[in-house]
């Protein structure tokens, strides 16, 4: 990829913190969110600024710990620690806090967020059974709508709720077309680069600029397959990476892969190709909200089918040639979801899987490059 693709997404990454600064002087609002069930739809709606704020970094970790258990998983101590200490532009941004009940341990710590900025709990069912749980849901996200209104004082229509949808789809398709490119085998680019760039561009508070930039990236990378050029070879591992969400400063396992001589294609976390899903623009806004929120295959579900349905359709149109499958320290839910993972993999594909629970640290590095080789000595 050209260098000048990889500086013009840093100076749009440090003009866009120039950029939600005069939003909010101007006496508008951003919205903070924890998760990729909360309908940030209803922040554009809002004439808000949505912006991410899973903790990805070690950093502020060691201050959360000052507070909550240190046997608990890194990302919501990272998420906490970067609140009690103000070091996260992002959440110091934010007006108002969309957090969830996806687990146990961050509920709990959402009720200590509260004493630092106001949160609005969105109660989350743990079933994707529509029948019993589609109106409870829908009527959470009525009552997001409303908190929304109280907060910014903007009216949130069904007719900007329409809009919203529209753009943010466009959104969801560029990043699609984006991390389809490395289907080409070989990949135009590592993973890595993928992560830093679906990182850096959630946050841009101009969604036009960062579908702009996403295609203009996707546009290069499929100029650099028809040419035959990537960092790769065509017998270069090919892995597909399930699990938890990553982003910059929790991808020590995707460097360690390619520092391995692996290539990292795939993403099937909610960092990655999670978020690809379409919302229907065709019925009632709440309900097409409501409806795709609830279809994601987030392992807090039971049954969780749809994670299956996805890694049958990745590990085909991905081509890879192993799965590895990480949870961070203290996800039970996904940690427990890795006997399924295991089985299907080995016993569907027939391909090699390893499962990896590590935290933010770089203290088990060594021992982790010790088993991705042994991994990709077995492909």
């Amino acid at each position: 990829m050209k260098p000048d693709l990889l500086k013009k997404l840093q100076h749009i990454t440090e003009q866009n913190i120039i950029d939600i600064e005069n939003h909010k002087k101007n006496g508008n609002h951003a919205i903070g969110f924890y998760c990729l069930y909360a309908p940030t739809e209803l922040a554009v709606a809002a004439n808000a600024i949505p912006l991410p704020l899973c903790g990805t970094r070690q950093a502020p970790i060691e201050a959360a710990e000052e507070t909550l258990p240190r046997n608990l998983c890194p990302l919501i101590k990272s998420s906490y620690g970067f609140a009690a200490t103000d070091t996260c532009p992002f959440f110091r941004f934010s007006d108002i806090i969309v957090a969830d009940t996806t687990c146990d341990g961050k509920k709990k710590m959402f009720e200590l967020m509260s004493e630092i900025k106001p949160v609005h709990v969105l109660q989350l069912p743990q079933q994707q059974n529509f029948n019993l749980f589609l109106e409870p849901w829908k009527n959470e996200i009525k009552n997001l709508k409303t908190v929304m209104e109280e907060t910014t004082g903007n009216k949130i229509t069904l007719e900007k709720i329409s809009n919203a949808i529209k753009l943010l789809n466009r959104e969801r398709r560029a990043k699609k077309r984006l991390m389809d490119v490395a289907k080409a085998k070989p990949s135009p680019l590592t993973g890595t680069q993928m992560v830093e760039i679906l990182f850096k561009t959630g946050f841009f508070a101009d969604k036009e600029t960062g579908i702009d930039l996403m295609n203009e990236i996707s546009d290069e990378c499929e100029t650099l397959i028809e040419r035959g050029d990537s960092p790769y070879t065509k017998e270069t591992p090919r892995i597909l990476l399930t699990g938890v969400p990553i982003g910059l400063g929790s991808d020590k396992v995707v460097k360690i892969l390619e520092d391995s001589g692996a290539s990292v294609v795939a993403f099937e976390n909610c960092s990655g190709y999670k978020q690809t899903f379409q919302v229907d623009e065709t019925c009632d806004p709440i309900l097409a909200l409501a409806e795709q929120y609830l279809s994601i295959p987030c392992s807090v579900m039971s049954p969780n089918h749809g994670r299956i349905e996805l890694l049958d359709e990745m590990i085909t149109n991905f081509q890879v040639d192993g799965v590895v499958d990480l949870t961070w320290q203290a996800c039970h839910t996904y940690n427990i979801e890795a006997f399924q993972i295991r089985k299907f993999v080995n016993d569907h594909f027939h391909l090699p899987y390893l499962h990896i629970e590590t935290d933010y640290s770089e203290s088990d590095t060594e021992q982790l490059r010790v088993r991705i080789e042994a991994f990709l000595e077995m492909i």
